[in-house]
């Protein structure tokens, strides 16, 4: 059986978009709890030097709609980064599960061989589609939302791998 570039990113990111989605209700609902303001959870750091969990979703979420945009070979669409809190997190996930969604599996076709840029900083890295999934994609998409989880869990809210991995 062959895994198509489509199962692979599309279906993987939406799935764990959705996760990340429940594991700020649950943010939310700890903060609601305790009686304090979820803006605490929002802007949270694991290192003084590390992005807050507002950037670390944002971020996932780039990642995932950049590549259905580089695998299809369209332009990534643009959000403006002005998100503040809990609900304005999850407004952005639920429109980047729309959006990646909305790319037909036919349109992946080719991609594993497709030639991805991605510019950086400082310099513009060059690869291959399938490289580009599985050295560039996954790792900086699970690394956000793993932080995302480990912010949560370090704040006292109650979540656990089965959170993480959902259903």
């Amino acid at each position: 059986m062959k895994i198509s570039m489509h199962t692979m990113v599309v279906d993987q990111c939406a799935h764990m978009l959705r996760n990340l989605s429940a594991l700020l209700d649950k943010g939310l609902a700890h903060a609601e709890a305790k009686k304090f303001d979820p803006a605490v959870l929002v802007n949270a750091r694991l290192a003084p030097d590390m992005f807050p969990l507002s950037r670390q979703v944002q971020i996932a979420t780039d990642m995932a709609k950049a590549a259905v945009a580089r695998l299809t070979g369209q332009e990534p669409p643009r959000y403006e980064d002005t998100e503040q809190t809990m609900e304005e997190l999850k407004a952005r996930i639920a429109k980047t599960i729309d959006y990646i969604e909305s790319a037909p599996a036919s349109a992946f076709e080719g991609s594993e061989d497709r030639d991805i840029r991605i510019p950086l900083r400082d310099r513009t890295l060059e690869m291959k589609g399938l490289q580009y999934v599985r050295q560039w994609v996954l790792p900086n998409f699970y690394f956000h939302v793993t932080t995302v989880y480990a912010l949560l869990r370090h704040n006292g809210v109650d979540i656990g791998k089965r959170d993480f991995l959902g259903g």
